[in-house]
């Protein structure tokens, strides 16, 4: 059984506007992770236990972005206005229509 690889953050559909890309974006928030690592290549494995350092790291804050500290915040509001904004070039309507 060949084991599933993630095709990387920046070749997702939706451009990028995913739950993996989500944990991705905010292994970056929060330094567990370069900004410059898209994850491209990597097993479901990976992906998981990156998941568990990202929730890991939301915790004290109560996985709520308004409670994370200015600095934090900052990075996040930076990398997600980014994220929508390369979605949104890409083609990606946040809208939803009658099959969603």
């Amino acid at each position: 059984m060949k084991a599933k690889i993630y095709e990387g953050i920046h070749n997702q559909e939706q451009g990028g506007m995913t739950p993996t890309a989500n944990i991705i974006r905010d292994a970056w928030v929060f330094g567990i992770i370069p900004e410059t690592e898209t994850c491209e290549g990597w097993t479901i494995q990976g992906i998981d236990a990156l998941y568990d350092k990202v929730s890991d790291a939301w915790q004290p804050y109560g996985h709520l972005a308004s409670r994370l500290p200015p600095d934090l915040r900052e990075r996040h509001a930076r990398i997600y206005a980014a994220a929508v904004a390369q979605a949104r070039a890409a083609g990606w309507n946040p809208e939803l229509d009658d099959s969603d």
